[in-house]
């Protein structure tokens, strides 16, 4: 199996909230962007909370609306063994240093993981000694959940960090 490298974080002084992923599938990892599956709903998530056409832009120009209003994004694993981009397929997991998002972003108020891959880790972003929150998968296999619910949760952990 192939040794796998995530993506590096996309963090900044004005981080507030840090959105944690599993690892980057497939079609991420190829392009080298976060949430890069075109049936991915994290950036039509985001697009609806923030009324900004993310969709439409090109990735640096997301990034930056990304960072402007106070989000982070990254993920638990920094590598992994894995074939195609299902997290149940992930094997050899190296974990992320957490203790970096507090050394770079000190005004950080909380963390969310994007679904519950990487929420088997909240341990560890639990001991940052942040709120913690559990969100619902934007990932395509995540198919019980519509949109409009997926939203919603989302939505209700934004407003409590005044990030909507």
């Amino acid at each position: 199996m192939t040794r796998l490298v995530g993506l590096p974080p996309v963090i900044g002084l004005q981080t507030r909230l840090l959105v944690l992923g599993s690892f980057p599938g497939v079609a991420s990892l190829r392009e080298q962007r976060y949430y890069g599956h075109p049936q991915n709903q994290f950036w039509k998530i985001l697009a609806a909370l923030w009324s900004v056409d993310l969709v439409a832009m090109g990735y640096a120009e997301r990034l930056d609306v990304v960072r402007d209003h106070g989000l982070g994004i990254w993920d638990v694993y920094a590598a992994c063994e894995r074939e195609g981009s299902l997290d149940t397929a992930i094997r050899n997991a190296e974990l992320n240093d957490f203790g970096l998002v507090l050394r770079e972003c000190p005004n950080l108020v909380a963390i969310a993981h994007n679904g519950g891959e990487s929420f088997r880790h909240a341990k560890h972003t639990l001991a940052l000694g942040l709120p913690v929150h559990k969100l619902p998968s934007t990932s395509p296999a995540n198919a019980s959940w519509s949109l409009d619910r997926k939203l919603a949760a989302w939505g209700e952990v934004f407003r409590l960090y005044g990030l909507v």
